[in-house]
């Protein structure tokens, strides 16, 4: 337990001292990777309705939580760093109407639950849980807030190709007078969950934390929260070859994007 506490709380230190930087990165139309890979995918299979009531997970500088009241919902987001969640309130504007914006430690069960008992129809977490030293609070706290047959969408890097020790191969090959390009990673490990610093933008003060964990980590846990998998999706750039893109490994996602559904208390 003092080990998860710790890691949050340098997790916390490295997000307040990003804030800054990734508010200002992000904006309030996000970048080409969540615009392209994540949000359309993740829309698709939150499917809101107007009236909903959504909560939004680690919701940074609140962009998608804004986007959320544009699809008709309203919204409780809360995030780690205060910083942060600063950050997002002076965005929002005249969506504050319908956010709710909140300071909750995502790790500590027992704050999760100041959000109401079966609250929410349903929850989402965009590139987030990653983030988190140890989500199993935040599952179990998920079965309690939801309503009954409510969701989970949520989206991580793939951890299949982005594991610790994973290496990005380029390949270029002459075959027979054409010139072949060929992208492939090195996966050394992938099984055992753990923690690793990362460069999540190019220029970012400090290195955060992130924490792998292979698929069947996520699934087991909802799993015994009372969750069953009803969506997933592993979207990733069509090729394109006029656009400079950075992210041009077309079959290999960068992303995966579960939906559980709640199914009992």
């Amino acid at each position: 337990m003092n080990q998860w506490k710790e890691l949050t709380e340098e997790s916390r230190s490295k997000w307040e001292e990003n804030a800054e930087f990734w508010d200002s990165y992000m904006g309030d139309l996000s970048n080409q990777f969540h615009r392209e890979i994540i949000r359309p995918k993740t829309e698709e299979l939150l499917n809101v309705q107007a009236g909903q009531a959504l909560l939004d997970i680690a919701c940074g500088n609140g962009n998608f939580s804004r986007r959320l009241t544009e699809l008709g919902a309203v919204v409780t987001a809360f995030d780690y760093s205060p910083n942060m969640v600063q950050r997002a309130i002076s965005r929002t504007g005249q969506a504050a109407l319908n956010i709710d914006y909140r300071v909750i430690d995502a790790t500590d069960y027992d704050s999760l639950l100041t959000l109401g008992t079966a609250q929410y129809d349903a929850a989402v977490a965009n590139m987030a849980l990653m983030d988190i030293a140890d989500i199993v609070p935040l599952v179990q706290a998920l079965g309690k807030i939801l309503k009954d047959n409510g969701v989970v969408v949520f989206s991580i890097p793939h951890p299949c190709f982005q594991a610790p020790g994973t290496r990005k191969v380029h390949e270029t090959e002459d075959r027979n007078g054409e010139i072949i390009h060929r992208n492939s990673v090195q996966v050394s490990s992938y099984l055992t969950p753990e923690p690793m610093y990362s460069i999540g933008i190019k220029g970012q003060p400090v290195a955060h934390l992130i924490f792998h964990r292979p698929l069947s980590y996520y699934i087991h846990t909802f799993m015994q929260s009372g969750f069953v998998l009803d969506g997933l999706e592993e979207p990733s750039f069509e090729p394109d070859e006029s656009a400079k893109r950075q992210f041009d490994w077309y079959e290999l996602p960068a992303a995966v994007i579960f939906r559980f559904r709640k199914i009992r208390s």
